[in-house]
Parts: C-alpha cells; sequence; structure tokens
C-alpha cells in the first residue's frame, strides 16, 4: 500500500472578506509542485462563504466539478438557464465540456456556506456541457460508507469519468473496510469531521490520505467521524 499524507494545516489558503478557501491541491495563487493532483483528482476546496456572499459568474471547460454542502445553502445558476438551491445532504455535479459560465453564491443573508468544492479531470474531452443536483440523503445510513457517485449509472450522480465518491458517518468504535471499485485506482481519503486511522496512520479534522497499489483497506474511528472517499484513475 502507498500512502501520501496532507495534514490540514499545510493545505494552501486564499482568505478574502466574503471568502475562507483551504487548497489540498495546488489552486489560485497556491502552488506546491508535489500536491498538483492525485491522480484523476485534481481540486478540493474546503470553502467557507460569508452571507449574501459567494463566487459571480466565471467559465470551466473540461472539468468534471462536484460541490458537497456541510453547511447553510448553496446556490448555482449557469449559462444553462440552470437555478438551484442545494444544502446538506444534496450533491452538485456538472460537466463543464465545451464549456460553460455559472455562479456559486451563499444562499443565506444571515448564515455562512460551508462546502467542499471538487474538480476531477475528465475522461473525455469537449463533451455537452452539463448540470446536475441529487439528493443523496436516502442512501446514507449510520456507520455505513455509501456510494454516493459512480461512472456507470449505479448511483444517482455520475461523472464523466471512472470515478466512485463514497461519504460515511460512524461512531466511535467502528472498523469499515473500502474495496476498490476500478483497476488502477487510488483512493482518496478527506476527513470531514472527527478521527480515524487507516494503518499506521491517524488522521484528524480535515486531514487527507492518498493510497494507492492496494484493493482494499480498513478504517477504524477513534472518534464520531464524517469521512469523504473518492476513488480516481492513477
Amino acid at each position: 500500500m502507498k500512502k501520501v499524507v496532507h495534514r490540514s494545516d499545510t493545505r494552501g489558503r486564499s482568505l478574502y472578506d466574503w471568502l475562507d478557501s483551504h487548497h489540498s491541491f495546488s489552486f489560485d495563487e497556491y502552488y506546491n509542485p508535489e500536491r498538483i493532483h492525485f491522480g484523476a483528482l485534481r481540486v478540493l476546496n474546503d470553502d467557507r462563504v460569508a452571507p449574501g456572499e459567494g463566487f459571480q459568474t466565471h467559465p470551466h471547460k473540461n472539468m468534471e466539478i462536484v460541490s458537497i454542502p456541510l453547511k447553510g445553502f448553496l446556490a448555482h445558476g449557469d449559462s444553462k438557464k440552470n437555478s438551484r438551491t442545494i444544502t446538506v445532504g444534496d450533491i452538485q455535479v456538472m460537466s463543464a465540456g465545451t464549456g460553460i459560465y455559472h455562479s456559486e453564491m451563499n444562499g443565506s443573508k444571515s448564515e455562512p456556506v460551508e462546502f467542499l468544492q471538487i474538480w476531477i479531470m475528465p475522461k473525455e474531452r469537449n463533451t455537452h456541457p452539463l448540470y446536475q443536483d441529487y439528493d443523496i440523503r436516502g442512501l446514507l445510513k449510520k456507520n455505513e460508507l455509501a456510494l454516493i457517485l459512480s461512472p456507470d449509472g449505479s448511483t444517482p450522480a455520475k461523472l464523466l469519468q471512472d470515478t466512485w465518491f463514497s461519504m460515511g458517518e460512524a461512531e466511535a468504535g467502528k472498523t469499515l473496510e473500502y474495496k476498490t471499485h476500478g483497476t488502477d485506482t487510488g483512493v482518496y481519503v478527506f476527513l470531514i469531521e472527527g478521527e480515524i486511522k487507516i494503518d499506521d496512520i491517524i488522521l484528524t479534522r480535515r486531514d487527507g490520505l492518498g493510497i494507492s497499489e492496494t484493493k482494499s483497506f480498513e478504517i477504524e474511528t477513534l472518534k464520531d467521524s464524517k469521512i469523504l472517499l473518492i476513488e480516481v484513475p492513477m
């Protein structure tokens, strides 16, 4: 098993009066030649946006983009006339393809929104742009890892890449097994909350761990934890 650890306090950061964003990989003015990507995973940003503020209309091209709210309300609008507001328990998936303009704003005038913004490099370029959002509440079960996104349509959400997202909340003292879905893939474990142990490595809140060259591994929860796993081609 090959492992690479990204501690939360080593991430890049963009701090403005309306945005506090932490970058697991090189992004914006943060550049680290050793942290450009993990396989097809290019961006994992941990964003906190002030009430009524957000990312104004801007372009994207040839990237698969997933947004996962952790707190509050995230409002999306785009050049394909999609307009939706999502919250905890929803995920948003956008295939930028040949090009799309969109905005991501805090849907509340009084409370901040916190969300993960994740970019995956696509399997095929210059596809037709597509936006979807999904309610994943019915998939999430206590002390289990739920598959919430896949490439084959077996889950409500899918991407144009051989990528699988799993998410779960587990109480302290549990052991969860993860088995890879693809061949020549790696898994990026991002600990949203809590404390876990994988092999000989302990992860705490917002730590990341890239795992490759294995078909399975176990996650031991040392505290009540919320975990995101992103499996991507390496």
